[in-house]
């Protein structure tokens, strides 16, 4: 828990709901994994990540208190920004994304169960070698903006079942982390969000991965980096160029940040196969 939770018995609801807030379940760290399935092996993989890793592999840990999975097909990777071969050397690989939320205050519990279940689930031959991982890591959760007055909660993000998330991986202009952040609260984000199909951002900063799992890259970039989540209440395509397309360009042309990495996914839809003759 990460802070008090008021006592409903002695309040009326309208002073409930005022001292709830975002409840006492807070988000902390996030683990972000984007992966690319072998060619011929994608329902083998969607459907070895959905039945056993997705759970063993992650939930089941202590701390870890939601997850979602996500989808680029082609004509959503046809959107795709890439800097350079920082992130990713083709638009076309990272066809997968799965994200797991983490509570305030047990990042490293995590992290440290992490290490240990990697390793058993290799030792059980669980571990599925027709997969590529394009980008792995733990970020640490650092802010959120939210476009409604009343928002979803950064904690209930996953649960809400967006129907599209874009993902924004850059690197602040001369590592100025805490410059390009209060841009991004005070300015740029509120103006960028209103009327916008972009619910919520929630910003991160990368940390280590102690999870001993072959082809997991351990690089956390420079100082500068940063994970930017945007939610979305519709089908990322539809308002793309209105929000996203020329973002990378103005970012750096006013000296704020250069964006290595920048792409939309959909939801999976768990226990089909749906998708995986789409993402090329």
């Amino acid at each position: 828990m990460t802070g008090q939770t008021p006592d409903p018995a002695a309040l009326e609801p309208e002073a409930y709901i005022e001292a709830l807030g975002d409840g006492p379940v807070g988000l902390g760290a996030i683990l972000f994994t984007m992966v690319e399935p072998h060619r011929g092996w994608e329902v083998a993989y969607n459907r070895w990540y959905e039945r056993d890793h997705f759970y063993d592999g992650c939930l089941v840990g202590a701390y870890n208190f939601a997850g979602g999975r996500w989808v680029a097909t082609r004509r959503l990777k046809e959107l795709r920004h890439l800097a350079d071969d920082t992130i990713a050397s083709d638009p076309l690989v990272g066809s997968y994304l799965s994200m797991y939320w983490i509570q305030a205050g047990h990042r490293e519990d995590w992290n440290r169960w992490a290490f240990r279940q990697f390793r058993w689930l290799h030792e059980q031959g669980r571990m599925f070698p027709h997969r590529d991982h394009v980008h792995t890591l733990l970020y640490d959760h650092d802010w959120a903006v939210h476009r409604d007055p009343d928002p979803v909660p950064a904690a209930l993000a996953l649960d809400r079942r967006y129907p599209g998330v874009a993902v924004v991986i850059g690197e602040a202009a001369d590592g100025d982390r805490a410059s390009l952040d209060a841009w991004l609260r005070d300015e740029e984000l509120p103006a960028l969000l209103a009327g916008s199909p972009v619910a919520s951002c929630l910003g991160f900063t990368p940390i280590p991965l102690l999870v001993d799992a072959e082809g997991v890259a351990r690089d956390e970039g420079t100082p500068g980096r940063f994970l930017h989540l945007y939610f979305l209440d519709e089908d990322p395509q539809e308002g793309w160029s209105d929000v996203f397309a020329e973002l990378p360009k103005r970012w750096e042309a006013e000296g704020r940040a250069r964006v290595l990495w920048q792409g939309p996914f959909i939801g999976t839809i768990p226990g089909t196969d749906t998708y995986t003759d789409e993402l090329w």
